[in-house]
């Protein structure tokens, strides 16, 4: 059974800091991009970030460039997201996603909320 499992998401104040963690299983995880991608409150997904299955290049949105950090461990099947100065507009559900090719996302998580405010 494939599962994507994120955690660590939560309540922040504005220009703090969290770190999401993606756990993967039942699938060859080294093989596939891994993608975080969000919905904020009564909007649609937005792409967040990315990183390589192949040579571990990572990609970024413009509106979390600078600000966010995406790794992967492949021997714990696990992605991050380091996410630093959070800002409101950085409110959302977070979720990761495996894509095997740029075509599509294979798999997605259940979600991980995050939510920045004072």
């Amino acid at each position: 059974e494939v599962q994507l499992v994120e955690s660590g998401g939560g309540l922040v104040q504005p220009g703090g800091s969290l770190r999401l963690s993606c756990a993967a299983s039942g699938f060859t995880f080294s093989r596939y991009t891994m993608n975080w991608v969000r919905q904020a409150p009564g909007k649609g997904l937005e792409w967040v970030s990315a990183i390589l299955s192949s040579n571990g290049d990572t990609t970024y949105a413009d509106s979390v460039k600078g600000r966010f950090t995406i790794s992967r461990d492949n021997a714990k099947n696990t992605v991050y997201l380091q996410m630093n100065s959070l800002k409101p507009e950085d409110t959302a559900v977070y979720y990761c996603a495996a894509a095997r090719t740029l075509a599509t996302y294979d798999y997605w998580g259940q979600g991980t909320l995050v939510t920045v405010s004072s």
